[in-house]
């Protein structure tokens, strides 16, 4: 099962928020439009604006309010890749060369602070304030993500929890809103918003665990970055916590100096002690554990085209590790 079948039932929504994103990129300034452009178009699967249509399609109808905040949710993301690749100094995403590593540091992050207020702009316009809530909440937990993950780089005693709170924040909360907006905008109850958020939230950490794992063991070409990004960017995740955990003291020795040093010619040892010590398995284990309660909380009482592509989708995020 690929992308382009399981979004079958939102082919025309994702060209209308195709349009939407085009229309809104525009700049007096070349530069912006350049980068910006460069970024949107540089092969991005837009699971975000898929994810939030098809929960907006589950249990009512798909709007034009729905095409915008989708296009706002990816201005945010693409936003926050920006950003990123400038802190860690990446060089490649998606199989091509960053915006950073293309247009230099400067130009990405003034590119990236466009996308955030071009969104804040468009959030005015949708003139939803539970909208902009949810939408300006999510983009603060984000930036919370990322300053705490800075703070958790090249510390080889982060644990577990403190591993879940940054993705939680990180990758895990956009996904929520994605969730609790498609309610909102089809006029859900409570109930029904928090259910939304719950399969997001889920979700989310399935896609983060799934790109953690790749890491340490899918390729270049299959993650679309440099395998050992996140060794050599000091970012501890959780196939480094876990092996750490269930290492003998020389390995644990092995495990600390790569991450305090970043050293990428680390990676061989690095991949062959997670390998062995079953991390990878556990991991899988966890997030199928999560794909348990997304597939718990989609019951069968909601429109079926919709449900059957949201536990596709679920699934086609975590068969990228297997």
């Amino acid at each position: 099962m690929n992308l382009k079948e399981i979004t079958l039932p939102i082919h025309d929504h994702l060209n209308y928020v195709d349009k939407v994103i085009k229309t809104h990129l525009s700049s007096d300034i070349p530069v912006i439009n350049q980068i910006s452009t460069y970024i949107l178009n540089s092969g991005g699967k837009k699971m975000r604006p898929i994810f939030h249509l098809l929960l907006a399609g589950l249990d009512g109808e798909i709007r034009e309010s729905n095409h915008n905040v989708a296009a706002i949710i990816e201005f945010i993301h693409t936003a926050t890749l920006l950003h990123d690749d400038v802190v860690d100094q990446s060089i490649k995403r998606r199989n091509i060369q960053t915006a950073n590593a293309v247009f230099g540091n400067s130009a990405s992050i003034l590119v990236g602070d466009f996308l955030y207020s071009r969104s804040f702009q468009m959030m005015v316009s949708i003139d939803n304030m539970k909208i902009m809530k949810v939408l300006a909440d999510a983009t603060n937990k984000i930036s919370e993500g990322e300053v705490l993950q800075l703070i958790n780089s090249h510390n080889p005693q982060v644990n577990e929890m403190q591993y879940f709170e940054v993705i939680d924040f990180k990758t895990a909360k956009l996904f929520e809103a994605c969730g609790k907006i498609a309610a909102i905008i089809n006029k859900k109850d409570q109930n029904q918003a928090q259910l939304y958020s719950a399969i997001g939230k889920h979700f989310g950490i399935i896609f983060q665990l799934a790109d953690d794992i790749l890491d340490y063991s899918g390729n270049s070409n299959e993650i679309g970055k440099n395998i050992g990004d996140d060794l050599r960017e000091g970012k501890v995740t959780l196939p480094l916590i876990l092996t750490m955990k269930m290492s003998n003291s020389k390995d644990k020795k092995i495990l600390t100096n790569a991450i305090k040093t970043g050293d990428i010619n680390y990676l061989p040892s690095i991949a062959s002690l997670i390998q062995k010590s079953g991390a990878i398995d556990e991991i899988k284990e966890i997030a199928k554990k999560h794909l348990d309660k997304i597939e718990g909380l989609l019951d069968g009482n909601h429109n079926k085209d919709y449900q059957e592509s949201i536990l596709k989708l679920a699934r086609f995020s975590l068969s990228r590790s297997i």
